[in-house]
């Protein structure tokens, strides 16, 4: 038995970077992780792996549409899919070591094994129980599935198997266009297979701005992507290598089916903490399922307390870090701070989808009065340059005060773009504060800067 200040249990992005804050801030600290690499499903089944091979697939496309356009002759790549895969891994092993490392040089121990919590003061790995000061549940969240939809990760996956098929399908369903049903869509689409999306709503990416929703719609329509909305899975069959989705349209009722190689049930996450023993500890919960916390991210028993996807808000693993950070610094004694209102999202997609703050729609809800500058990436030289012009640039900005209050890009590197506009709402900058920052030409973020000048007297290449 090892005594600790803090034991996290969980090593994805909040456990691990909670961990290594809390080693930094003089704490005797231990990180409970089960499997056999450290990173959670961040590093080994999501994010990374799958940038990795949007990144691949996205080379390629250019490689086929792209090169001759700009004088590069010759014949097109042939894909290597178990070389792709095996590039992939390769991409995990680097980023899971490289926090093993990080680890050992902030001398955070790991304690292999699955944890549970057998009292308030006390984590059970394997046989052994460690006591601690405070514990911190960081065990992420899971892919949530459809009544009707039996899952075996081969041909009717989640997005961990859609990482791993064992061969490129000519076919793919994916059931929601959330963000991880359209990143590995279009990963597929790349590659070749036929891919039809089913989502449930009227518009993709729900709770995005809607001109972003429409305008990504029918860019993805144009890369091969065909969705079917509004339509409500009923189930999905399985028989001589072909997977039949039943779904019913909200609008008539009227029942129909699509087949596949592949499904991917790409219907959200929820939250993951079976076993810790929260139930028997007296832990108050979510209706939904999540651990309650209170503005410190302690739960209804003192000295244990949950971050991440374990908790309500976004299911991002940078929300779940700063929050992480922010607990580390609360059981050190010091403040801890997470700005709800400043977490961007992301889409990986080819053109990126970035978002920041309110939407028009919310601010409507609110009745604030706001104004909109928008600029076209067809304004944008560089853009122009590498064939993305499609896409924009949009912030919403207070009516009278002119403070920028959301952000909403589709475009190139829009990933990247969005987090001046982050740095901005942190200083409670106005959209004339971003409009007369000099910005470097030829550059996608001067889309940003016209975007900023089309709240004020105008931009000046639309």
């Amino acid at each position: 038995m090892a005594d600790f200040d803090v034991i996290v249990i969980g090593g994805g992005p909040g456990g691990y970077v909670c961990a290594i804050r809390c080693a930094q801030l003089g704490l005797k600290t231990a990180c409970v992780e089960g499997r056999e690499t450290l990173g959670g499903t961040c590093l080994n089944v999501g994010c990374i792996p799958s940038k990795a091979l949007l990144h691949a697939t996205h080379s390629l496309h250019e490689a086929e549409h792209n090169f001759a356009k700009m004088g590069l002759k010759g014949k097109s790549p042939s894909v290597d899919w178990t070389q792709m895969l095996a590039y992939k891994d390769d991409v995990i092993g680097q980023n899971t070591k490289g926090i093993e490392f990080l680890f050992k040089k902030n001398k955070v121990t790991w304690l292999k094994g699955w944890g549970s919590i057998p009292a308030a003061g006390q984590v059970k790995v394997g046989d052994e129980v460690h006591n601690a000061r405070s514990i911190v549940i960081a065990t992420g969240s899971e892919p949530s599935s459809l009544p009707g939809i039996e899952i075996d990760e081969k041909t009717v996956v989640t997005s961990t198997g859609a990482l791993a098929l064992p061969k490129v399908p000519k076919s793919m369903v994916v059931i929601g266009a959330g963000v991880i049903g359209l990143e590995m869509g279009s990963v597929y689409a790349r590659l070749g297979a036929e891919v039809t999306v089913v989502e449930f709503l009227d518009a993709i990416t729900p709770g995005m701005d809607g001109e972003v929703q429409k305008t990504f719609q029918r860019i993805l329509g144009k890369q091969g992507l065909k969705f079917i909305m509004g339509a409500a899975v009923q189930g999905v069959k399985t028989a001589k290598g072909k997977n039949t989705v039943t779904y019913k349209l909200r609008k008539d009722d009227s029942e129909a089916t699509v087949e596949a190689e592949v499904v991917l049930v790409a219907t959200g996450r929820k939250p993951y903490t079976d076993g810790l023993g929260l139930e028997a500890l007296g832990v108050e919960m979510e209706k939904r399922g999540q651990v309650k916390t209170d503005d410190h991210w302690q739960t209804s028993v003192k000295g244990i307390y949950a971050i991440g996807d374990a908790i309500t808000g976004p299911m991002l693993a940078h929300k779940a870090e700063d929050e992480g950070m922010a607990v580390a610094e609360v059981i050190a004694g010091k403040h801890g701070h997470v700005n709800y209102g400043v977490i961007p999202g992301v889409i990986y997609t080819t053109p990126e989808v970035a978002s920041v703050g309110k939407t028009e729609d919310q601010l409507k809800e609110e009745g604030r009065a706001y104004k909109v500058g928008k600029f076209s990436f067809m304004g944008n030289g560089r853009a122009k340059a590498v064939f993305q012009g499609e896409g924009f640039v949009k912030i919403l900005a207070d009516k009278e005060t002119d403070r920028i209050l959301g952000c909403h890009i589709i475009g190139p590197s829009a990933g990247e773009l969005i987090h001046e506009i982050c740095v901005g709402m942190e200083f409670g900058a106005a959209a004339e504060d971003i409009a007369l920052t000099c910005h470097a030409h030829p550059t996608f973020s001067e889309a940003v800067r016209e975007a900023a000048l089309a709240c004020g007297d105008g931009a000046i290449h639309a």
